[in-house]
């Protein structure tokens, strides 16, 4: 069927004799040559001349983004761009999108990048590109047109929920080099962020996890797993990843349309955090292989999940190359987490919700208490030149500036800390 529609339209007839195949086969031709019909009237109609070339890409890409949301065509210069991609490199915004309503929604901007710098948030939907309007165009479209020369800008029109206006902001395009994996130590916890899961990820996660693990002698209490934005990337790099902290069981299924495509991915022994606690913190921009990541260690009990809901995208998509004329990207089966879940369209429920927040200290002064008394008895600490009083603005447990500004890792923190002294353990 290939040769079909690359190689010209009379060859339907060529391909099909009397006696050969069934109804279906038949009706299958019949609507072939429907393709063929419209095709010629198009070339030879059209207003404008439009090679054939474009005509048989915009159809096959009809055709695959018809199925859904992740299927679509990659033309010979897009497909080399996505191997570049999951290396770790690219030129562009630093956004990760999806088509819905006719729009392009914001899966999650990736940390570091234009998109992120001019406040781009998971959720926004771009409405024009340039002062044109999205809609109408395909997501290969819209994508094409926000990339492009490194140090180019483009104006994007956002609509964002709670918004009453449209937000106008002008992006500089560059070379998108992903560092997905970050860590730093907030006391004696391991904070480590995934931002996407590209050829690296899991080898980045072991080199930085031991890294801080040998600044702090060790003596790690727990470890937070941020996956916050995370639009996902490589399956095998999400069951790596996963693998580091599991020490047997399963960790994805895929299931196909035929029984005998399943695949099921198992843990090896082998737990980088030790056996200690773990908190993985995720929101609605964690898609696809950061769900992954987090619906094992939660199914396994391995860490608690804490953030609120992610996105909710539970397919399996392979790039199938097309000999020298790209590739296809398709969406060939759903994920399940061990528990035997499939998260499409609902995502992965937090064990503990805890929306992002902004929280500041309200001083209303001193309370009335026993110490604010006139004439009451002093305490033993006083009586001994102790007051006991703390400073405040203090880094509460040794937490860095960014973990303070951050209400769901401060969160993820306190929970942590609460873990470690009911197990009896100090924490730093």
């Amino acid at each position: 069927m290939r040769n079909v529609v690359l190689g010209g339209l009379m060859a339907v007839a060529l391909l099909w004799s009397p006696g050969v195949g069934d109804a279906a086969t038949s009706e299958t031709y019949r609507q072939l040559n429907l393709f063929g019909d419209v095709f010629e009237r198009v070339r030879a109609d059209y207003v404008e001349e439009v090679s054939d070339k474009e005509l048989i890409e915009a159809a096959i890409n009809g055709m695959l983004t018809s199925l859904d949301p992740h299927s679509s065509y990659l033309n010979p210069e897009r497909f080399q761009e996505m191997q570049v991609q999951t290396k770790g490199e690219f030129g562009g915004l630093g956004i990760e999108v999806t088509m819905e309503n006719g729009l392009v929604r914001v899966v999650s901007p990736i940390d570091d990048t234009p998109a992120f710098d001019a406040g781009i948030k998971a959720g926004d939907y771009i409405t024009r590109l340039d002062g044109e309007q999205v809609l109408g165009m395909t997501l290969s479209e819209a994508v094409d047109r926000m990339r492009g020369p490194v140090g180019s800008d483009i104006a994007l029109t956002i609509r964002r929920k709670d918004v009453k206006d449209p937000i106008e902001v002008t992006i500089t395009r560059a070379v998108i080099k992903i560092l997905s994996v970050r860590t730093r130590t907030e006391g004696s916890v391991i904070y480590l962020r995934v931002t996407s899961f590209n050829e690296n990820t899991e080898r980045e996660v072991k080199r930085q996890f031991a890294k801080r693990e040998t600044e702090i002698d060790g003596d790690f209490t727990g470890v937070v797993l941020d996956l916050r934005n995370n639009p996902g990337g490589l399956l095998d790099q999400a069951v790596a990843v996963s693998d580091l902290f599991i020490e047997k069981g399963e960790i994805v299924s895929t299931r196909g349309r035929r029984s005998d495509s399943i695949q099921r991915f198992n843990a090896r022994a082998g737990d980088i955090g030790k056996g200690r606690p773990v908190v993985v913190l995720i929101n609605g921009g964690s898609a696809s292989a950061s769900e992954i990541v987090a619906g094992a260690l939660q199914d396994h009990r391995r860490a608690l999940v804490l953030g609120t809901k992610s996105f909710g995208k539970g397919s399996v998509q392979t790039i199938i190359p097309l000999s020298g004329r790209g590739a296809i990207r398709l969406t060939t089966a759903r994920y399940y987490t061990p528990s035997g879940r499939s998260i499409q369209a609902k995502g992965i429920e937090p064990d503990i919700r805890v929306p992002q927040a902004k929280v500041e200290t309200v001083d209303k002064g001193r309370g009335r208490d026993e110490a604010s008394l006139r004439n009451r008895l002093k305490s033993e600490d006083e009586l001994n030149g102790n007051t006991g009083a703390e400073k405040v603005g203090e880094p509460a447990n040794g937490r860095s500036e960014a973990a303070r500004d951050d209400y769901q890792l401060s969160r993820a923190l306190d929970l942590l800390r609460g873990i470690a002294l009911f197990e009896g353990k100090v924490l730093n």
